[in-house]
């Protein structure tokens, strides 16, 4: 006769489906991660300099800052 006392009849089994549900969780968020990144490592230097730069560009090219303002700046940024 087949018995059903065993590891898996008390929950043994459980175990294992939780800790599948977390691994499973986990992967989403990284994914979800990576995508959402911009291919940027994360904390690396030049990515925040570089769009500092940018929006400098965009401010002078709208006009709200002068020449002068905008050498100084790009000059404080890149030194």
């Amino acid at each position: 006769m087949y018995q059903h006392d065993g590891f898996w009849m008390w929950g043994g089994g459980g175990i294992f489906m939780i800790l599948f549900g977390i691994l499973l969780v986990l992967a989403i968020a990284a994914l979800v991660r990576l995508l959402a990144s911009s291919g940027n490592p994360p904390g690396s230097a030049g990515s925040g300099r570089k769009r500092a730069l940018e929006v400098l560009e965009e401010r002078y090219a709208k006009g709200e800052i002068d020449r002068d303002e905008y050498l100084q700046k790009r000059e404080d940024l890149e030194g």
